[in-house]
């Protein structure tokens, strides 16, 4: 395809992950109905799924729902819960799992959610967790800083007196650390990936709000990780 000619597959960053932002503000600037902007921005995770496998890319992990979220309106909270559970139903029962053997990991506090929500996202992991070759992470009742207390609490549950970096990190919900972050709508982090992004490549995207995210938006942020050096503090 023309447009994607000079990206140079594999050659750019392997996980990327993304702050999706901006669904309500993409309603109000169109004239909708609040809520139906979550509808337009799920289109655009399917769609960056289809495009991230075709550019090269391994690994994608969606900022889905912050622990914050859930101090939202109780009528967009519910809404959304009947959201996840449809689309985790749908891909589920879709066939593209198991096509293009997709591994799906659910990374946060799950224990927030109901029990029919949380059953059905163990279950999506469950299916999946044999598949290698492409993985998509949903950060669901995250917080990056919960995140790295829970991993020390964990530690403290097993008895460790003293811990490094290297015990930590590998009690985190994910070890796994993006080489690019891509945010949409706002510059800045929104205690995403705290720990794993301390050296990840940042593009942030203000003028753009989640729903609008295009292929070509993509393509240009891969590029300009692919300008960047990376010198991880050396």
């Amino acid at each position: 395809m023309a447009e994607n000619k000079s990206i140079k597959i594999g050659k750019g960053p392997k996980h990327v992950g993304v702050i999706l932002d901006g669904n309500r503000r993409f309603a109000r600037k169109n004239k909708l109905n609040l809520l139906s902007g979550h509808e337009y921005g799920v289109q655009r995770v399917w769609d960056v799924f289809d495009w991230a496998k075709e550019l090269g890319i391994k690994e994608l992990s969606f900022y889905a729902f912050s622990t914050e979220n859930f101090k939202r309106d109780k009528i967009e909270v519910d809404y959304l819960m009947k959201v996840f559970y449809r689309e985790f139903d749908k891909l589920l029962k879709s066939g593209k799992l198991e096509k293009n053997r997709i591994k799906v990991r659910f990374i946060g506090r799950l224990y927030m959610f109901d029990k029919k929500l949380k059953a059905k996202m163990e279950e999506l992991m469950d299916f999946t967790k044999g598949f290698d070759g492409f993985t998509a992470n949903f950060c669901m009742a995250y917080g990056g800083r919960a995140e790295i207390v829970d991993s020390v609490n964990r530690l403290i549950e097993k008895g460790v007196k003293k811990v490094d970096e290297d015990m930590i990190f590998k009690n985190l919900y994910l070890q796994s650390e993006p080489d690019l972050i891509i945010r949409t709508s706002e510059q800045r982090i929104s205690n995403f990936l705290m720990w794993q992004s301390a050296y990840s490549e940042i593009i942030f995207l203000p003028d753009k709000l989640w729903p609008e995210f295009t292929k070509q938006d993509l393509i240009d942020c891969i590029e300009e990780f692919n300008r960047r050096t990376r010198r991880f503090g050396k």
